[in-house]
């Protein structure tokens, strides 16, 4: 019986055990249901939204274009004519495109083409020279640079709406940034024309020996193009392709994004919420391997995986491959909503598209493990946002329709501080304008930061798109469009820097995150295997996670605990603790710690030699009054 009742507790212990494990679990993993994320907190000089997170109110309407933000500052703009939706970036380069006024009664840009910006000094950027050869009049998103032989590219845009130009075709254009990033260099023939390239989108493989292009259309999903000599790219053997029902849900591939080896592509399904013609939305792993290879005869694409969503954000934009706390992830951001099609707010999903965050550990198998989503992506807020006056049309009538639109609140691309250990992510989301996240807990992600620029009522950008899209001459634009994917200083090479980003109305800004850290105290007096607290106090941007602890000397000077408290080694001399925000090891500080040693053969009270011979001593003295006595 007593072997029964042991047997019993054990089961009892390990019952427990299980749900202690099973209650750890429900409470780090994210919910089936995503809630807005908290509003971050701000500085008091912060001009801050004062409704729900990346919408404003009436009264913020009421009062005009303004900028709002918190724990962002601008440090220089270059406002030109406006921009169109790419940006991108290397060393003190900066390159965006225009919007192709090519329609009729447009106002055309006094200098067409993409804007190539010397950011040396990041208070005043300043235009170097234009680009304006066939495809770089207006690339749409398919402007990038390749860091790893430093080239630059555009694929052509068909201009198809009625009142435009016949499109030319196929142009794809590369140039060289080596020598000089501030005046590119055209490497390919003028007017090269490459069968198929019909662009929209594209991305260079990491090795920058093949680009592809994704032209989202429904005749051709992808066109993989060998670069391996940039002045006469060609499209590789079976790389124009056309992705069949059997192989993925829908054939329209908006965009794309690379491993580290360029051996796999994570690209985007764009889906058609309509109810009458519907597609899936969400995006695809496939395996690119026989043309990074550049040796395969007869190469083909492998699809992997794809997963599909139906939560009311659509418009598959990017999928962006990240390594978060040492697994792989993508981030993925949708352009749109249902309301494209609905023409309201969707039953319990969300009236903007949003980011989520995706394990991708096993390729075969990703998994949604958090989304991103602000006030504005709350489904309960879709009423309160879809009336917003974003944008504006002309309808039939020729009565003025003022409404959120498709784009409305989406995050169109975002990118990471560091891809190989990511923690800040920072997007574009449109009329909620440039918005960063803390992820360096992908399962947790936080709102740390925001920056509106401000709408720009009806001044005339013939570059802006968003000025010039289905916007009347007479709509006052109280919000801007934030659109492109924003440039950490990791993308153009640098170890340090603000952030690049560019929104349609306001051009190119470099903006900086604003963070403070101190610690206190800033130097310790102790003993020997002592224990100290040492306090970090983050404000701003940072302030959503934690700092870093470590010695300076290593093992040899103690050990500290994430929270600051320090343990003195057995041994005399000075170390150093050094601490910096989880999110910004700039700020870094450093505690002194003078670890005191022994004099002679006395002890400090407060060690562990001295609390022995204090005990050695007192049975010395206990055992001496006992002879005493008996004597």
């Amino acid at each position: 019986m007593m072997f029964q009742g042991m047997a019993r507790r054990q089961m009892s212990k390990q019952l427990c055990a299980a749900l202690v494990v099973a209650c750890m679990a429900m409470a780090t993993s994210p919910s089936s249901k995503a809630a807005a994320l908290a509003k971050p907190t701000c500085r008091t000089t912060d001009k801050t939204e004062s409704g729900f997170t990346g919408s404003m109110t009436s009264a913020e309407l009421a009062a005009g274009p303004a900028v709002y933000k918190c724990n962002v500052d601008l440090v220089g703009q270059y406002q030109g004519e406006g921009a169109s939706w790419q940006l991108t970036a290397w060393k003190n380069c900066a390159y965006f495109d225009q919007r192709n006024n090519g329609s009729a009664g447009s106002t055309t840009e006094a200098h067409p083409g993409v804007a190539v910006l010397d950011v040396s000094d990041p208070t005043h950027p300043t235009a170097t020279t234009w680009l304006a050869t066939e495809a770089m009049i207006d690339p749409w998103e398919s402007l990038k640079v390749n860091p790893a032989r430093q080239l630059l590219a555009g694929d052509q845009r068909p201009l198809s709406p009625p009142g435009f130009p016949t499109s030319p075709g196929g142009g794809f254009d590369v140039y060289d940034i080596s020598a000089d990033c501030k005046h590119p260099v055209l490497k390919t023939d003028p007017g090269l024309q490459l069968p198929n390239s019909v662009g929209h989108t594209g991305q260079w493989a990491p090795d920058g020996k093949s680009y592809y292009v994704t032209p989202l259309r429904n005749d051709i999903s992808i066109v993989a193009v060998d670069t391996t000599d940039p002045a006469h790219p060609t499209v590789f053997t079976n790389g124009a392709h056309t992705f069949t029902s059997s192989e993925l849900p829908t054939p329209r591939i908006h965009d794309l994004e690379f491993s580290k080896d360029g051996n796999t592509a994570y690209i985007t399904m764009l889906g058609n919420p309509n109810a009458a013609t519907p597609t899936q939305n969400g995006f695809a792993i496939i395996d690119v391997s026989d043309f990074q290879s550049h040796t395969n005869p007869n190469p083909q694409y492998r699809v992997l995986s794809f997963l599909t969503w139906d939560d009311g954000s659509t418009g598959a934009q990017n999928a962006l491959f990240a390594t978060i706390a040492g697994k792989p992830y993508v981030i993925f951001a949708d352009e749109g909503a249902g309301i494209v099609a609905t023409g309201g707010c969707p039953q319990n999903k969300s009236g903007s598209g949003f980011p989520r965050i995706i394990d991708i550990s096993d390729p075969k198998h990703p998994t949604v493990v958090s989304k991103i989503q602000l006030g504005v992506h709350d489904p309960a807020n879709c009423p309160a946002t879809f009336a917003q006056p974003v944008t504006s049309s002309v309808n039939t009538s020729g009565a003025q329709v003022i409404t959120e639109g498709g784009f409305g609140f989406s995050c169109h691309y975002c990118n990471v501080d560091n891809i190989d250990d990511a923690k800040i992510l920072g997007c574009s989301c449109f009329a909620a304008g440039f918005r960063v996240f803390d992820i360096h807990d992908p399962l947790n992600p936080k709102e740390m930061a925001y920056y509106k620029p401000k709408g720009q009522g009806t001044k005339v950008l013939p570059g802006s798109q968003y000025a010039n899209s289905n916007n009347p001459a007479s709509f006052v634009r109280n919000y801007d469009w934030t659109t492109a994917k924003v440039s950490f200083p990791q993308d153009r090479g640098a170890t340090s820097g603000d952030i690049w980003i560019t929104s349609q109305d306001n051009g190119f800004q470099v903006v900086h995150l604003f963070s403070t850290f101190a610690v206190s105290p800033t130097s310790i007096n102790t003993g020997q295997r002592q224990t100290e607290k040492i306090t970090a106090t983050i404000t701003g941007a940072a302030a959503t996670a934690g700092a870093n602890w470590s010695i300076q000397e290593g093992a040899a000077g103690g050990t500290v605990d994430p929270d600051g408290t320090y343990h003195s080694p057995p041994t005399a001399g000075t170390y150093h603790v050094v601490a910096s925000p989880i999110l910004d090891s700039s700020l870094q500080q450093v505690v002194t710690i003078n670890v005191a040693g022994h004099t002679g053969t006395s002890y400090g009270c407060g060690s562990a030699e001295g609390t022995a011979a204090f005990g050695a001593l007192a049975l010395l003295v206990l055992a001496f009054r006992r002879r005493t006595r008996r004597a």
